[in-house]
C-alpha cells in the first residue's frame, strides 16, 4: 500500500509539474552540454580586450596584452609618437619556446600573461611552466634562468618563533656612513665596527621569550641611532593535515602550517631606541601602543629627528601613526583613528608623508564616508579636508608633492549612476580643483606613466564592450584610441548581457545593486527558479561591473535557472553606515536586503520564481550560503556551501577579528553555522578540500558533526588533495545536479552510465 501511494504521489507530482502554467522541465543532458561548452563557445569572439597596461620604465612606452582570434597578442605603444607595434615576433618566440620547453605553442597561445623588457629592450624575460625564461630579441634564442621563485606568505615579526643563534658570520645591517654593523647575537642587538676591531652589545634584555628581530632594525640617516623591535612571542597555533591520496606515493602524507585564530595570544612587539655614542638604550613608553595586533617596522625621518611606525590595536578599533623622538624616545600620535566599530586597515588605509612628515595625506571614514584629509604632522590636527561628500575614495594613484596635487579613484560621486562605478579624479591638497578625469558611463581602470605625463584609461560595463584610450594625465585629453572592442560576434552567438538591477534595502532608502543572468534561450512565458551566487565578505564589493565575455553564472543559467549576484549591506565601497552592518554580525550577510531585492525583481518580472530560490558560495560565501538556509529558511530552499568559514572562531585571525571584534564575545556563537546547525530545514550540500590552507577544513567537519547530532539530512563532498576550492569541474557538475534535482524537480543524467570522455 505504501509503495502504491508513493507511485501515485510521484505520478501526481509529475503531472502537476507538466501542467503548471509556464513550467517546463530542463536539466537534461543537452542543457548540461550547452552549459559545459559555453565558455569555449564564447571565448575569443570579442577582439581587442586589453588587460592592464604596463608602462616601461624611463620611457614613454607601455605594453599590453589583448585578445585576438585564437588567443592573445602583446603590443607596445609609444605615447609620445602614438606608434604601435607587436612587442616581439610572436611566431619566432613561440617556435623557440616550444623547442626549449618541449611544448607546442603558437603565436596566439604563448604560455605567459606578463613579461618584462631587460637590457634596454634587447631581451624579454617571463615565467612559463614553473620556469623563468629569457629570450634574446636579436636572434630569438631562448634559455632557462631557473625555477620560478615563490614568495612565502608573510606574518607577524615573530612568525616561526625565535631566530636561530648567530653563526660566526651573522646577518648584519651596515650604518649609512659605513662605520658600523648591527646584528643579533644571543637574542640581543650587537654593534661592531666595520674593521671588526670593536664589538659590543647594545642590549642585554633579549631572550628566547623576548628577543630582538633582525629584520626590524633600522639606522638613522646620520648613523648615530638605531631602532629595533623587541618581540615577546605569543601562542603559535599549527593546523595539522593528512593528505590521503598523494600523487607520488601510496601512503598518506602529513604536514602542518602556522595559522592564528581569533582569540589566540599574539606576539607583543615594542620598538627600542639605541644611541651609538655611549651605547645608550632607550625604552619607548608603550602607553600609545599597549596591545598590538600588528606593529609595522620603524621608518626614520629623512632628517633623523624621529622614526615612525604604524600601530593597529587588537580589535581594530584603534589605529595610530606614531612618531618617536630620536633624542628622548618620547612617543606621540601623529594620527589616531578610534572608530566605534572598526578601522578598515585591510582595504581603506592610505598614508603619504609630505615634506618629511611635516604634513600627512591620510584616508579616513571619520565623517561616515571614505575620504582624504591633510594632517599637520607636528600637531596631529586636521589642517583641511581634501575630499568630501556622500561618495567614497576608492584609492590614490599619484601624489605630486611639489604641485600639491593628488590623482585618485572614487565612486558614487555622480547622481543617477551606479555608485560602484570607479572613475578617476584630480584634486589639490587644499581641497580645491576637483576635476573629473574620465568620461564614459561605465567603470574605469586608469594606469599612469611613471613621469605622470600620460595614462591609459580602460572602461566598460557589463553590457558595454571595453574601450581603451591613451590620455594626457594633466587634462585627460584623448591622444589616441588604443583599442576598441566590439561584441557583435558574441551577440550573433546568442550571448545575452547580464542585467543590472537596483532595489531598496531594509531601510527603504538605500539602493541595493545586483545583476541578473538569464539563459541564452530565455523564454519570458516560463517560470524560472532562482539561484543566488553569494559572497558577502566585508572587505570589498563583488557584483561584476566591467564587461566580461564569459561568467560561470551564465553556464548555470543554461540549465534552466535565473542566476543572480547582489551586494547587500555589510559589504564595502559604500558609506560607513552601510559597511558597519557587518560589525560583530557576519551572520547578517545582507540577507534582509537580498531578500527584498529578490522580491522586487519578482514584482517586476513574472518569470522570476521566488518560491524556488537556491544559494551557493565559497569560503565566506560558503558560510553565507549555509547561513541563508539556517537563518532564513522561509526564503532559501537549497544551498551548496564550499569550504565555508562556518564558525568565525575557527577561521584565520586577521579576517575574522577585523569584522567580529576582540575580545571574543557572544556574537561569534550567534553567527556560527555550527551552533545553529539544528535550524536546517531545506536541502544542503557541503564541499570541503582536505588540504584547505585558507579555511581550516575542520570548520566544515564541525558543521557535519552538528548536523548529524541534530539528525539532519545533507550531502557532503570531501575532495582529496584539494586546497581552498569550489570543487573544480567535478564540483561544478555536482552543484548543477544538486540544484536541478532540488529546484527544477528533475533527476539529473545518470553520469555513471555515460561513456567516459576521452
Amino acid at each position: 500500500m505504501n509503495k502504491r501511494l508513493a507511485v501515485l504521489a510521484f505520478i501526481g507530482l509529475f503531472i502537476f509539474v507538466l501542467a503548471a502554467p509556464g513550467v517546463q522541465a530542463q536539466g537534461k543532458l543537452a542543457d548540461y552540454e550547452r552549459a559545459d561548452g559555453l565558455r569555449a563557445k564564447l571565448q575569443g569572439l570579442v577582439p581587442d580586450i586589453v588587460e592592464r597596461p604596463v608602462w616601461i620604465e624611463k620611457s614613454s612606452r607601455f605594453w599590453y596584452r589583448k585578445t585576438v582570434k585564437g588567443g592573445n597578442a602583446f603590443v607596445v605603444m609609444d605615447a609620445a609618437t602614438l606608434a604601435k607595434a607587436p612587442a616581439f615576433d610572436h611566431a619566432r618566440l613561440a617556435a623557440a619556446l616550444s623547442a626549449a620547453a618541449n611544448g607546442k605553442f603558437t603565436d596566439a597561445t604563448l604560455p605567459f600573461t606578463t613579461f618584462r623588457f631587460v637590457d634596454d629592450g634587447k631581451a624579454v624575460e617571463f615565467e612559463a611552466q614553473e620556469t623563468r625564461w629569457r629570450c634574446e630579441l636579436a636572434d630569438y634564442a631562448v634559455k632557462k634562468l631557473g625555477p620560478v621563485e615563490r614568495r612565502r606568505g608573510g606574518g607577524g615579526l615573530g612568525q616561526g618563533g625565535p631566530p636561530a643563534q648567530a653563526t660566526s658570520l651573522p646577518d648584519v645591517k651596515a650604518s649609512p656612513d659605513g662605520k658600523w654593523e648591527a646584528f643579533i647575537r644571543n637574542f640581543n642587538v650587537w654593534l661592531r665596527s666595520k674593521d671588526k676591531k670593536e664589538e659590543a652589545p647594545l642590549s642585554f634584555d633579549g631572550s628566547e621569550g623576548n628577543y630582538y628581530v633582525f629584520r626590524s632594525m633600522a639606522w638613522s640617516p646620520d648613523s648615530a641611532k638605531l631602532v629595533a623591535i623587541r618581540l615577546a612571542p605569543g601562542y603559535h597555533r599549527f593546523l595539522q593535515y593528512v593528505e590521503s591520496s598523494p600523487a607520488d606515493q601510496l601512503q598518506p602524507k602529513y604536514s602542518s602550517i602556522e595559522y592564528a585564530k581569533p582569540g589566540d595570544a599574539l606576539d607583543i612587539d615594542r620598538p627600542v631606541l639605541f644611541q651609538v655614542a655611549g651605547r645608550k638604550k632607550i625604552d619607548v613608553d608603550p602607553a600609545l601602543f599597549p596591545n598590538p595586533y600588528e606593529t609595522s617596522n620603524p621608518v626614520w625621518r629623512k632628517d633623523g629627528r624621529a622614526f615612525t611606525f604604524e600601530y593597529n590595536q587588537r580589535g581594530h578599533q584603534v589605529y595610530r601613526v606614531i612618531e618617536v623622538d630620536a633624542a628622548t624616545g618620547q612617543a606621540r600620535a601623529v594620527i589616531s583613528e578610534e572608530p566605534t566599530t572598526f578601522f578598515c586597515y585591510s582595504s581603506k588605509k592610505y598614508r603619504y608623508d609630505v615634506d618629511d612628515g611635516k604634513q600627512v595625506v591620510w584616508m579616513s571614514e571619520r565623517d561616515g564616508w571614505n575620504h582624504l584629509y591633510l594632517f599637520d604632522g607636528a600637531t596631529g590636527q586636521v589642517k583641511n579636508r581634501i575630499t568630501k561628500g556622500e561618495w567614497v575614495v576608492r584609492g590614490v594613484d599619484r601624489v605630486d608633492e611639489k604641485a600639491r596635487r593628488i590623482w585618485f579613484r572614487a565612486s558614487g560621486m555622480d547622481a543617477g549612476v551606479d555608485p560602484y562605478f570607479v572613475r578617476a579624479y584630480r584634486i589639490d591638497f587644499d581641497g580645491t580643483g576637483l576635476t573629473p578625469l574620465t568620461e564614459g558611463d561605465g567603470t574605469h581602470a586608469v594606469v599612469y606613466s611613471s613621469d605622470g605625463k600620460y595614462c591609459v584609461d580602460s572602461w566598460s560595463r557589463v553590457d558595454r564592450a571595453p574601450v581603451t584610450e591613451l590620455r594626457s594625465a594633466e587634462d585627460m585629453r584623448v591622444l589616441a584610441v588604443v583599442e576598441k572592442s566590439d561584441f557583435a560576434e558574441l551577440v550573433k552567438a546568442g550571448w545575452r548581457a547580464p542585467e543590472p538591477f537596483v532595489a531598496k534595502g531594509r531601510d527603504g532608502v538605500t539602493d541595493i545593486w545586483g545583476v541578473i543572468f538569464r539563459p541564452l534561450a530565455f523564454d519570458k512565458s516560463r517560470k524560472y527558479p532562482v539561484i543566488e551566487n553569494i559572497y558577502a565578505g566585508p572587505h570589498d564589493s563583488f557584483v561584476p561591473k566591467a564587461f566580461g565575455v564569459y561568467n560561470a553564472m551564465q553556464s548555470m543559467a543554461e540549465l534552466g535557472f535565473v542566476v543572480v549576484q547582489i551586494d547587500g549591506m555589510g559589504t564595502s565601497n559604500r558609506s560607513k553606515a552601510f559597511h558597519d552592518v557587518c560589525w560583530k554580525n557576519l551572520g547578517d550577510a545582507g540577507f534582509p536586503d537580498r531578500i527584498l531585492w529578490h522580491k522586487a525583481v519578482a514584482a517586476k518580472y513574472p518569470w522570476y520564481d521566488v518560491t524556488r530560490v537556491g544559494i551557493y558560495g565559497t569560503s565566506a560565501g560558503g558560510q553565507s550560503a549555509l547561513g541563508g538556509m539556517l537563518f532564513h529558511p522561509e526564503f532559501y530552499k537549497a544551498a551548496v556551501a564550499s569550504c565555508g568559514c562556518h564558525d568565525n572562531r575557527m577561521d584565520k585571525i586577521w579576517w575574522n577579528e577585523q569584522w567580529m571584534g576582540w575580545p571574543l564575545g557572544p556574537e561569534y556563537a550567534a553567527a556560527s553555522n555550527v551552533d545553529n546547525a539544528g535550524r536546517l530545514q531545506g536541502k544542503l550540500m557541503l564541499y570541503v578540500g582536505e588540504m584547505d590552507t585558507n579555511v581550516d577544513p575542520a570548520s566544515t567537519l564541525q558543521v557535519v558533526n552538528a548536523l548529524i547530532k541534530a539528525n539532519k539530512v545533507f550531502d557532503l563532498l570531501v575532495i582529496p588533495g584539494a586546497n581552498h576550492t569550489s570543487g573544480g569541474v567535478y564540483g561544478d557538475r555536482k552543484r548543477y545536479d544538486f540544484f536541478v534535482r532540488n529546484l527544477l524537480g528533475v533527476e539529473p543524467p545518470d553520469w555513471n552510465r555515460m561513456p567516459a570522455k576521452k
